[in-house]
């Protein structure tokens, strides 16, 4: 089942999305909001997996709302204006429907949010693919895919829309989050700090409120701190 959300300021754009929804088994509506700001408590408190997002809204856009989550469910664009199609998907949106659209396209864009987010196959077409055995992923960096071996990565450092991948061969920027990585790496690795992620096997020294790796000092968020020291007595 997948939790969705859906953020529009037209009423009837709503009750549409909600049919819709009701009509396919494997999406829940959890809520249904008439501006962005309705939705960041839901956002804060339910692991929302799919949003139905409108783009032009009062206030604040429907992109500037999503480039300013740091944790970013998967997005389906809703809209009325054609002119931001590009811009959509260079947001690494799922789909981008086109008011007023039709059931049978609704569906074709929920199949791909379902493909990405329950099956996650290997080679997907998003930002994040798994090797079989799980000893490297490819991310879309700039212009380029660049293979990265999960064994070369040393941390993961979380920016405002980017990730920064610090790894033996040297670094690589891509539009990823971070909650997306965490999800996904070998468990090897642990997120210690809203913005770092690291490799639990490179850590040479633990500190009060910092680990080292590799000369490197990584500061331990305290929402994350009972969990690292759980982790770290595991394996002590």
């Amino acid at each position: 089942m997948i939790k969705c959300i859906t953020i529009d300021d037209e009423p009837l754009a709503l009750d549409l999305l909600e049919d819709f929804i009701s009509k396919v088994p494997f999406l829940q509506l959890v809520q249904s909001c008439q501006n962005p700001m309705e939705a960041i408590e839901f956002l804060h408190k339910e692991e929302i997996q799919l949003m139905f997002l409108d783009i032009q809204m009062p206030q604040i856009t429907g992109m500037q709302f999503l480039k300013s989550l740091e944790d970013k469910p998967k997005v389906i664009f809703t809209t009325a204006y054609s002119d931001y199609a590009l811009q959509g998907f260079d947001l690494d949106a799922v789909d981008y429907l086109l008011k007023p659209f039709t059931f049978e396209r609704f569906l074709k864009a929920v199949n791909k949010a379902y493909q990405l987010i329950l099956i996650k196959p290997e080679g997907n077409s998003g930002n994040f693919s798994i090797g079989s055995v799980k000893e490297y992923m490819f991310v879309k960096s700039g212009y380029d895919t660049v293979k990265v071996k999960f064994k070369n990565i040393r941390f993961i450092e979380g920016l405002k829309d980017y990730v920064k991948i610090h790894t033996t061969e040297g670094t690589i920027l891509s539009l990823l989050n971070m909650k997306t990585l965490t999800d996904e790496l070998p468990d090897n690795f642990i997120r210690i700090h809203r913005s770092f992620i690291i490799d639990f096997n490179r850590i040479e020294r633990v500190q009060k409120k910092k680990v080292l790796i590799e000369g490197k000092e990584i500061p331990i968020g305290d929402v994350y701190r009972e969990e690292f020291l759980t982790h770290l007595h595991k394996k002590s």
